[in-house]
């Protein structure tokens, strides 16, 4: 896998010569083979709750998709396969009908709080759940309700990390709980050393 020859076509080449950034980029491509998924990839797609996806249509637009469901629900199938059971949404049908006729695809994973951007270029295969129950008891999200429709299984091709710039810090509810709940705890003492401090007072 060598993300950056892949990315790198001719024309980008060509301007980032006349950018001069072309030596360095030269020289990543160079470095920049993977053997597949490492654990740190591995473990940061296991706390994902959503990716994006981009998938090239028929009328010759790309068409980005947000892929969202519980936390975990890309599972790790190998060092260089990744899937998700497909639920049921808004039924156009727009990025399977691309993948269909193209299967090639990018996706883009996101942690706000991390500041950290994986992104990966794929071959999607789609595959029905009635031909392989065997991989939906892997990737089918426990806990979580949802209704099935088919499986999408990427094939990676190549991946690389974006630089951390421009991700502004965000955070979920769920992610936010700890830290307010030192805060609740704060100040539910501050009140009962108040509430006992006016008990001193009147007395």
């Amino acid at each position: 896998m060598n993300y950056s020859k892949l990315a790198f076509t001719d024309g980008i080449k060509s301007i980032q010569q006349r950018m001069g950034s072309r030596n360095t980029y030269e020289r990543m491509e160079e470095m920049s083979f993977r053997e597949g998924l490492t654990a740190v990839e591995t473990d940061f797609i296991g706390q994902m709750d959503s990716f994006y996806l981009a998938s090239y249509g028929e009328n010759t637009f790309p068409y980005i998709q947000h892929r969202g469901g519980p936390k975990g629900f890309i599972k790790v199938i190998d060092d260089d396969t990744i899937g998700i059971v497909d639920f049921s949404g808004n039924r156009q049908y727009i990025s399977v009908g691309n993948i269909v006729k193209n299967p090639k695809v990018s996706l883009i994973l996101v942690s706000y709080p991390m500041q950290a951007r994986l992104k990966i270029f794929a071959e999607a295969e789609i595959m029905e759940i009635s031909d392989h129950p065997d991989l939906y008891e892997i990737l089918k999200p426990e806990g979580y309700r949802f209704r099935p429709e088919r499986m999408l299984v990427f094939h990676i091709k190549a991946y690389d990390w974006n630089c951390p710039q421009h991700i502004t810090p965000r955070f979920t509810e769920q992610e936010m709980e700890p830290m307010l709940h030192q805060q609740k705890e704060y100040i539910r003492k501050l009140e009962e050393e108040v509430a006992f401090l006016k008990g001193k007072i009147a007395g």
